[in-house]
């Protein structure tokens, strides 16, 4: 084995000097990194996930959700939404996590509160990550990622002055769809109405998550909204 190196099943190689944010910084943008796991910065830790996604309680989720509010911003030319391997990173809460689906206002990069920082080739309009804090951030749970989503990635998210997250569950009987909106150093979880309906201080909308069957008996997940 070489030195310097962590090897995990063989085929995912951590240099030691990803072990600073600096250095994972560096190895994120490089050709070395792995593109087939997800792998997260958490304040001096590194999180790797390798396992498959499930399609049905995270797969279809995840895009019905980005699906809607790339629908919604689009609609009022008021922001973009990513999908995966979207890296978000911020230096003051020693985080660079890939969220499930990553929400942009126009507004906060214009006023410098989010950036976009060019990909290791520097080619134009290229770029690799979001510095600072997006607007809104969606985690997805799972068998596998669980307690980082509900504890270690709240935490990071807050520091890092995203202002709200939305956490889902899609797991059990019913779906679980919660939003948390920042205040202070930390996440409040925002009141739902009894049909699960919650209001989105960003959208500035009542957004729930509901399912049905489709008719080969999967689910079929729709964000709905309305005006408050």
């Amino acid at each position: 084995m070489s030195a310097g190196l962590v090897i995990l099943e063989e085929r995912l190689r951590i240099p030691a000097e990803a072990c600073s944010f600096a250095g994972f910084r560096d190895w994120s943008a490089s050709d070395r990194f792995p593109e087939d796991a997800r792998i997260d910065f958490l304040a001096g830790d590194i999180e790797v996930e390798m396992s498959p996604e499930d399609l049905h309680t995270h797969g279809v989720v995840k895009a019905a959700i980005a699906a809607a509010l790339h629908a919604l911003l689009a609609a009022n030319d008021r922001g973009e939404v990513f999908i995966d391997r979207a890296r978000v990173v911020s230096e003051a809460a020693g985080l660079s996590a890939e969220p499930d689906v990553v929400a942009v206002l126009w507004s906060s990069l214009e006023s410098g509160r989010v950036r976009y920082r060019a990909s290791a080739r520097r080619l134009p309009d290229r770029f690799s990550e979001i510095e600072g804090a997006p607007d809104l951030v969606v985690e997805v749970l799972s068998d596998a990622s669980e307690s980082k989503d509900t504890e270690r990635l709240p935490l990071l998210y807050a520091r890092a002055g995203i202002p709200e997250l939305w956490l889902v569950d899609a797991r059990g009987s019913e779906p679980r769809f919660e939003i948390h909106a920042l205040a202070g150093d930390r996440y409040e979880r925002l009141a739902a109405d009894p049909d699960g309906t919650v209001r989105s201080p960003v959208l500035g909308l009542a957004v729930r998550l509901v399912r049905q069957r489709t008719r080969l008996g999967s689910w079929r997940y729709t964000l709905e909204h309305s005006e408050d």
